[in-house]
C-alpha cells in the first residue's frame, strides 16, 4: 500500500509539472506574439468567483474615474478544474495585461517569469498581521521550501499600517519598498455613514430573526495547512448548552472561513443561523453586537466598531506551535478569552469592552485606513505607474 501511495504521489507530481510546463510555453508564445497592453487590467483569483472584497472597491473606483480595459478570471477554489481552452485564454490574459491584481495565493502565476513592465499587485484579502503566512512559516509544516518561488514576483502589495510593512515583506520575501501602507480598500465602508445605515436596513430585512435580539457572530478561521485541507473542529463547542444559556436575549450567527467545508451538526435553526454564504464578512459586522473569533484577521476590521470580542481559543498552545503569530498574542487581545463552552458563555454575558486597548490596537495595525484607501491604492499602484 505504501508503494502504491508513493507511485500515485509521483504520478500526480509529474502531471502537475507537465501542466505547469504547458502553461509556461503558452505564456511565452503570447508574450512573443502580442505586446503588453498598457491599458489592460486583469483581476485574478482562485478563492472568489465574483467581484467582492478589495477587488470590488478597486473595480468600482477604476470604472468611475478612469478608462481602463478590465478583465476577470475568477474561480472559487484552487482545485476547480479548467479546460485547456480556459487555460490558454488565461495565459493570453496574463501575457498581455499591464496590471495583474491578485487577492490571495495563486500558484500558477509564481511559475511564470513575467515580462518586463508587468505590474503584479497583491491586494491581500486579509488585513493586519496576525497568524504567520508565507515565508514567515519557513521550517513549519505547510510552510514554503527554500527553493519556492511563491509570492516573490509581486511588484507591489498593500498593508493597513506602516508598522506592519516589515511583516509582509518577510511573508512574501520581497523588499520592503514594494510594501505600501495605503490602507485596505474594503474598509472604506466603515467611514461611510450612508452605507452603514443602508446595509443595516438591508440585513435586518433579509434576516428578520435578528430583531430585538443581541447578535453574536461566530467567525473562526480554518485549521489545516491551506485551502485543500481546511476544517474546523466543532466538537470544541457544546451548541446545546450555548443555546440553553443564551437564547433568551441573543441570536447566534455563524460565518465560517470560505475554506472550511465541514459544517456544525446543529438541529435547531431558531437560535443558530449559518450565514457562511455571505462572501464578505464586513457587512455582517454592522449588525454584530458581540464577535466570537480566534486567530482570524476579522479582529482588525472589528476594531473599527469598538464592541465586545471573545477570543475562543481551545487549541491555543497547539496553534502557536504549528502556526504562531507575528506578535505576542497579548498584542492582539483587545477582548476576553475563552477555552471551553462554559467560559465562552460567561465572557459573552460580560460584554467586556476595553476602549483604551482597542484604540492602541487600531493605531498600531490599522492607522492607514481612513475611508480613502481605495482611491490611494488605485492612484499609487495603477494610475501613477502608467
Amino acid at each position: 500500500m505504501k508503494i502504491l501511495s508513493f507511485i500515485k504521489r509521483k504520478i500526480k507530481t509529474i502531471l502537475q509539472r507537465m501542466k505547469r510546463f504547458f502553461s509556461i510555453i503558452i505564456y511565452k508564445f503570447y508574450c512573443k506574439k502580442f505586446t503588453l497592453d498598457s491599458n489592460k487590467i486583469l483581476f485574478l483569483s482562485a478563492s472568489r468567483e465574483s467581484l467582492t472584497g478589495n477587488f470590488l472597491f478597486v473595480y468600482e473606483e477604476l470604472k468611475k474615474n478612469y478608462a481602463y480595459d478590465m478583465h476577470f478570471v475568477l474561480k472559487k477554489r484552487l482545485n476547480e478544474k479548467q479546460s485547456i481552452k480556459e487555460k490558454i485564454h488565461l495565459m493570453k490574459q496574463i501575457a498581455t495585461s499591464k496590471y495583474i491584481l491578485l487577492d490571495d495565493f495563486y500558484p500558477l502565476i509564481y511559475a511564470l517569469k513575467l515580462r518586463k513592465g508587468t505590474e503584479l499587485i497583491q491586494l491581500w484579502h486579509a488585513m493586519g498581521a496576525f497568524k504567520t503566512v508565507g515565508y514567515s512559516r519557513m521550517g513549519k509544516v505547510g510552510g514554503p521550501s527554500v527553493k519556492s518561488l511563491t509570492h516573490k514576483n509581486y511588484t507591489a502589495t498593500i498593508v493597513s499600517s506602516e508598522n506592519i510593512r516589515k511583516n509582509y515583506a518577510e511573508a512574501f520575501d520581497i523588499s520592503i519598498d514594494k510594501v505600501h501602507a495605503l490602507g485596505i480598500p474594503r474598509t472604506d465602508i466603515f467611514f461611510d455613514k450612508d452605507y452603514k445605515k443602508n446595509i443595516q436596513a438591508q440585513l435586518k430585512k433579509k434576516y428578520p430573526f435578528i430583531k430585538n435580539k443581541k447578535v453574536i457572530l461566530f467567525a473562526p478561521t480554518f485549521r489545516g495547512n491551506g485551502q485543500k485541507t481546511a476544517y474546523y473542529n466543532f466538537d470544541w463547542l457544546d451548541f446545546n448548552k450555548i443555546k440553553e444559556k443564551l437564547q433568551k436575549d441573543y441570536i447566534f450567527l455563524i460565518k465560517l472561513h470560505p475554506f472550511i467545508i465541514n459544517k456544525p451538526d446543529i438541529i435547531d435553526h431558531k437560535f443558530y443561523f449559518d450565514l457562511s454564504d455571505e462572501r464578505e464578512i464586513n457587512d455582517l459586522l454592522f449588525i454584530t453586537d458581540i464577535l466570537i473569533t480566534d486567530y482570524s484577521s476579522v479582529i482588525f476590521e472589528y476594531s473599527f466598531f469598538k464592541k465586545p470580542v471573545v477570543f475562543f481559543i481551545p487549541d491555543y498552545q497547539e496553534y502557536v506551535e504549528s502556526r504562531d503569530f507575528y506578535y505576542d498574542f497579548d498584542k492582539y487581545m483587545y477582548g476576553s478569552t475563552a477555552k471551553n463552552t462554559k467560559s465562552l458563555i460567561e465572557e459573552i454575558k460580560k460584554e467586556k469592552v476595553d476602549i483604551k486597548k482597542i484604540k492602541e490596537f487600531y493605531t498600531y495595525f490599522c492607522s492607514a485606513c481612513d475611508g480613502k484607501s481605495t482611491a490611494r491604492v488605485v492612484k499609487n499602484l495603477i494610475v501613477n505607474k502608467k
